[in-house]
């Protein structure tokens, strides 16, 4: 209780935006339109031999897919289920366009 008291009367504790407002600048707009915006962090990264069908099933639906999987075929170290591929899928279509 007395570390939040403290925090509490530094000026800067306050101002400090939260961790979604700060990372949304890096964003581009359109991931606020997924289908996966808001839902649990582990389903895009499951571990591995984890489930792989329940989040591309999201994804088919999405209404931003191809952009999500345009973003995710332009960054090959992004891991997890990005525009309803796995890493090794877009690794596999990297060197399919190469």
């Amino acid at each position: 209780m007395a570390v939040l008291e403290r925090s509490a009367a530094l000026p800067w504790a306050t101002e400090r935006p939260d961790l979604e407002e700060f990372f949304s600048q890096w964003r581009p707009a359109w991931m606020a339109q997924g289908r996966c915006h808001g839902q649990a962090t582990a389903t895009w990264f499951p571990a591995m031999g984890g489930d792989l069908e329940t989040p591309k099933a999201i994804c088919e639906l999405c209404p931003v897919l191809a952009e999500c999987r345009a973003y995710a075929l332009e960054r090959p170290g992004l891991m997890g289920i990005w525009g309803g591929t796995s890493d090794r899928e877009r690794i596999r279509m990297r060197k399919a366009r190469a």
